[in-house]
């Protein structure tokens, strides 16, 4: 992958994951209004923060060879 598609790959996965933080705020604040007593948030929740965590490892992943990013 050429640095300038490790670029435009960071910035896309970025997006991805600011979006996941937003949907993560949400749903954590759904979930304090409820009481923590929704199962299907807590699912919802959990999906949310296993797709954050893969994000996460890929954008860490991009820097491994000591690129510009």
């Amino acid at each position: 992958m050429s640095e300038d598609e490790k670029g435009k790959h960071f910035l896309l996965l970025i997006e991805k994951q600011n979006k996941l933080q937003w949907d993560i705020l949400q749903k954590l604040s759904f979930l304090i209004n409820k009481n923590w007593d929704s199962v299907d948030l807590k699912k919802e929740l959990e999906s949310l923060m296993d797709d954050h965590k893969k994000i996460s490892s890929e954008l860490n992943s991009l820097d491994s060879k000591n690129s510009l990013l």
